[in-house]
């Protein structure tokens, strides 16, 4: 690969590293707390780049005065190279859904182990109460008080069809989409049979005690009383 092609790429690779920071696309990759990080290696890649290209254009000037304007010329095909991976580099590709969730056997969080030596805090008060999906993993499994029965919640999630059942599903994540893991909830009705998988949904509704074990990878049962589809998130992990 020729230098100038080189220093093309690196300027496009920074350049759609600054662009999905700014836009929020990075949230398909990593937690919202390596914005900065990707900011700031998205702009050195760009100045270095651009460097070398001026030190260049610089150094050719001297030799290029003496030769045939065919020579010119002849880069023009390695340029055109460059427009596919521009394609490659700033469109950015879905964000981990149903398929990973099917391929990767669910299970409770990370902390619900240690979590579990511990009493949950009880709910808030309210009528329905607003939980991460983790949250209400890891409490259906765990949680010896019962915390969640009884209570009606509300998770937000998409919708994933497998092995005869429906379940609303979210991926957890520690650094990054590389490291996801799914927590799932089977949906006892509701309504979302007939919904396409990767379809993202509100449900309110209760936990059916007792059906989050290790031999289901900690998927409890989730009882509806309502369902609402809702817009894909702009950060559709958790953490």
């Amino acid at each position: 690969m020729k230098r100038e092609t080189q220093n093309i790429l690196l300027i496009l690779l920074g350049g759609a590293l600054v662009k999905i920071a700014v836009n929020g696309d990075y949230l398909r990759y990593v937690k919202p707390a390596q914005q900065p990080w990707i900011i700031a290696g998205g702009v050195v890649m760009v100045l270095l780049g651009a460097v070398a290209i001026v030190r260049d254009l610089v150094a050719a000037r001297p030799a290029a005065a003496g030769e045939h304007d065919g020579h010119a010329h002849s880069a023009r095909p390695a340029w055109l190279l460059l427009v596919p991976v521009l394609a490659v580099f700033l469109v950015a590709p879905p964000a981990l859904g149903a398929d990973s969730v099917i391929r990767t056997e669910a299970r409770a969080p990370a902390s619900a182990a240690a979590a579990n030596a511990v009493a949950f805090p009880p709910l808030p008060p309210g009528n329905v109460v607003p939980l991460p999906l983790n949250e209400f993993v890891s409490r259906a499994g765990w949680d010896a008080a019962g915390t969640l029965n009884g209570r009606t919640v509300s998770l937000t999630g998409f919708v994933v069809h497998t092995d005869g059942s429906t379940l609303l599903a979210r991926l957890v994540i520690s650094c990054c989409a590389a490291d996801a893991f799914p927590v799932t909830v089977r949906l006892r009705g509701g309504g979302a049979d007939h919904l396409a998988s990767d379809a993202w949904i509100q449900v309110t509704g209760q936990v059916v005690p007792g059906t989050a074990t290790k031999d289901n990878s900690y998927t409890p049962d989730f009882a509806p009383v309502s369902l609402t589809p809702v817009p894909t998130p702009k950060d559709p992990y958790e953490y």
